[in-house]
């Protein structure tokens, strides 16, 4: 009798992580807008790199403007990402690595597209990377 409490309790567990990532993106960004300073660059990042995946998909579709208006989150949610890490002294590591991973995603990206959609893709590489290095700046004490 015990193991089955054990298991259930062990499905029940399972069953709670599994929603908890299967979050809408609108129910991650109210929660984000909830958060505590300190748990907004993880929440941040998330929606972040959501929001690159789904600028990926949007991409691959055909559809520009879409991907564009996906894009220009990314690169909001990453500078508040930015801000909030700075502000709380926090995930100031975890940060700077997702980063730099979604600005290699961005370059992957880049190179997959026509010659005319690159720019936007490229402007965000390149705004992700000033945000890592600042971040490095402030891990190693050298920040503003």
């Amino acid at each position: 009798m015990r193991l089955r409490i054990r298991i259930f309790a062990v499905l029940v567990a399972a069953s709670l992580l599994a929603s908890a990532k299967t979050e809408t993106l609108q129910e991650l960004i109210a929660r984000e807008e909830a958060a505590k300073v300190e748990d907004r660059p993880a929440l941040c990042t998330e929606i972040a790199e959501r929001q690159l995946k789904a600028a990926d998909e949007l991409y691959t579709a055909g559809k520009v403007e879409e991907a564009q208006a996906a894009l220009k989150d990314v690169v909001a949610y990453s500078e508040k990402a930015h801000d909030a890490a700075i502000q709380s002294g926090k995930k100031l590591k975890n940060t700077e690595i997702d980063f730099r991973k979604m600005a290699a995603k961005l370059r992957d990206i880049k190179r997959s597209l026509n010659f005319d959609d690159q720019p936007p893709v490229q402007e965000a590489a390149d705004r992700l990377e000033s945000l890592r290095t600042d971040l490095l700046s402030h891990m190693f004490g050298k920040g503003k």
